[in-house]
């Protein structure tokens, strides 16, 4: 079993006065990740950076962390990753 550690930026923007999910990109880093976040998040409503840790060959979740939120980011938002 090998972990295989990736992570992402979720970014969130407004379609129909709602704050949804819009697109998701990979950083090679945490600190990567961090920064971009932070830096979309000028452009458009909200970022988040996010590790999620898995076994490479089953798929299965180890966790799944946020690292950082900037702008606006869903209430929810973290209840959601957990599945809950």
């Amino acid at each position: 079993m090998a972990i295989k550690t990736t992570y992402l930026l979720q970014t969130f923007v407004i379609k129909r006065k709602r704050l949804v999910p819009g697109d998701r990109e990979m950083a090679p880093t945490e600190s990567g990740a961090q920064k971009k976040a932070e830096a979309m998040a000028k452009r458009i409503p909200g970022t988040a950076a996010i590790r999620v840790m898995a076994d490479d060959e089953t798929g299965e979740l180890e966790s799944v962390t946020i690292l950082g939120q900037f702008g606006e980011v869903p209430d929810d938002f973290a209840e959601s990753l957990q599945g809950g």
